[in-house]
């Protein structure tokens, strides 16, 4: 639908308002983490534009404690589960549990009927209870015996891995992974962010954080990034990007059709698109740029786009074939 001049102008004095209620949640984690830009935008990017997010990174960088700080803002219920080898798809989803009082079977739910759900380590779970969570990610449902439970809205899951490790974990197949709209990797903080850590936790005390978000008000941010106006030409930006993942020769990138075994799917399209009208209403605009499309490429497509054992052989990771297609591909 054509928009106006003036309906854009309108527009963006609206997003400009519903993202001073964003910033006041950044303002919040601040208070106990100490740099993580990256992690925190994309965090807000997967909580306005409804997606889950897989964070990867090395022990001690801070993920758990971000996501559980970032909860505390939310005035929404949240769970934290540890993943580990012997946990049952019955401790995360829920179970039936005989009543002698009725001689029936009444359900008894897990920790995942929750609004703001935590995996910790999620590749350390056996791959029965990685496919119950990410069956339930895209159903948002789960069922126990003959009954369908519905799981609460809002409903994100936000989970961890650590890929340094090899021994007693269970890496997620492709075609799971691909439930999370995000994949990021967290890296080290830089001496001066290092600096202001030990600063503020050399001496340990709880830092109070308050609650400044709630259901409803998440709702109309979330009604306020499905606003965010997408250009055409945009649109038409994306699809070059998604559809040079699947057919780089047509694309013209002859030179990278040997390195790329599979493309992303529409899924893929879908979420590149909504993550970056999400990225500008965090950027306080109500209309996506050509930057905010870059900034949010690589964190949706590196866990979709999959190299080839050639790619493999001569060290090209997903990352850096994105890339070359940011950098190949014309911004309208």
């Amino acid at each position: 639908m054509a928009q106006t001049d003036v309906d854009i102008a309108k527009l963006n004095e609206t997003v400009r308002e519903e993202a001073l209620q964003v910033q006041a949640a950044v303002r919040e984690v601040k208070k106990v983490i100490v740099g993580q830009d990256y992690l925190l935008d994309r965090l807000l990017v997967g909580l306005l534009a409804r997606g889950h997010v897989l964070i990867e990174g090395v022990p001690g960088l801070a993920k758990t404690l971000a996501v559980k700080t970032l909860a505390q803002t939310l005035a929404i219920a949240f769970q934290r589960i540890q993943f580990t080898p012997d946990l049952l798809p019955a401790d995360l989803v829920g179970t039936l549990i005989y009543d002698q009082r009725t001689g029936e079977f009444v359900p008894r739910t897990g920790p995942i009927f929750t609004n703001l759900l935590l995996a910790d380590e999620i590749n350390r779970a056996p791959a029965k209870v990685q496919s119950a969570l990410l069956e339930a990610m895209e159903e948002r449902q789960v069922t126990l015996g003959d009954r369908t439970h519905f799981l609460p809205e809002p409903f994100m899951v936000l989970a961890t891995q650590n890929p340094i490790e090899q021994e007693g974990t269970y890496p997620l197949a492709e075609a799971q992974i691909d439930r999370f709209m995000l994949k990021l990797k967290v890296g080290y903080p830089s001496r001066a962010e290092e600096a202001e850590i030990l600063e503020r936790m050399l001496v340990e005390r709880e830092i109070p954080v308050a609650p400044v978000l709630d259901a409803e008000r998440l709702f109309a941010l979330r009604r306020a990034a499905d606003a965010v106006y997408l250009d055409a030409k945009l649109r038409g930006y994306v699809l070059d990007l998604v559809g040079a993942t699947r057919d780089p020769r047509a694309a013209g990138l002859g030179e990278v059709a040997a390195l790329i075994s599979f493309g992303a799917s529409p899924r893929g399209t879908l979420y590149l698109a909504r993550a970056a009208k999400a990225m500008a209403l965090v950027r306080g605009r109500g209309y996506v740029i050509p930057e905010d499309v870059k900034e949010v490429a690589a964190d949706v497509l590196r866990h979709r786009l999959i190299p080839t054992y050639e790619a493999e052989a001569e060290e090209i990771t997903s990352d850096d074939l994105v890339a070359r297609l940011l950098d190949r591909i014309p911004v309208p």
